[in-house]
């Protein structure tokens, strides 16, 4: 379980092709507190640390992953939006995100406004997936709240600190990005659908 507040950006080392499995190393600063084993969210989503040398560390992206997600999108030195599983009992800053993208989504504008940026995003609908006004929305692993919902599409708002600590600086127009919707509105649609 993770909550959208990224913590680092990690840097793209080394990609790695075996069978149909991805193996992804990753330099960031949060290394040193790693262990193997644990979930670590990249662009939203989660996959496990199978091995650590010094500053960098592995994760194995296998082929649904890849089918499902941006990450076979990625290139050696990408930056990627990092964070750790949140800790039970700490402050929930973001919302509940599950390091489970739902799909894919592309940016299909870019606005610099006054004192920060407005990015406009449309997803296929075939999944009948939902957003609403003020409700939440993960972008790449980061947790923010929807400003404009339309049929297959949104709008967020994007301040100063988050565009500059996250891969929000490097989102153009036609950059594929993951989203995972709201935990708790798949759950409501849900049981509104079989009225």
């Amino acid at each position: 379980m993770f909550t959208g507040i990224i913590e680092d950006l990690g840097k793209i080392i080394t990609i790695e092709k075996e069978q149909e499995n991805v193996h992804l190393t990753v330099e960031s600063n949060l290394t040193p507190e790693l262990k193997i084993d644990q979930s670590v969210a990249h662009n939203g989503v989660c996959l496990t640390v199978v091995s650590i040398n010094n500053n960098q560390y592995t994760v194995t992206a296998i082929k649904e992953t890849l089918e499902k997600t941006n990450l076979h999108t990625l290139k050696e030195q990408d930056e990627v939006n990092l964070e750790r599983a949140m800790v039970l009992g700490a402050r929930l800053d973001g919302h509940i995100v599950q390091g489970h993208v739902d799909q894919t989504g592309v940016c299909t504008n870019k606005k610099e406004e006054d004192g920060s940026w407005r990015f406009d995003f449309q997803y296929d609908p075939k999944l009948s997936n939902v957003t609403i006004e003020k409700g939440s929305i993960t972008v790449n692993g980061v947790s923010l709240t929807v400003v404009d919902s339309i049929q297959n599409g949104f709008s967020v708002a994007i301040i100063p600190y988050t565009y500059e600590h996250t891969i929000f600086k490097n989102i153009q127009r036609d950059t594929i990005v993951n989203l995972e919707f709201d935990v708790i509105g798949k759950y409501v649609k849900r049981l509104t659908e079989a009225y």
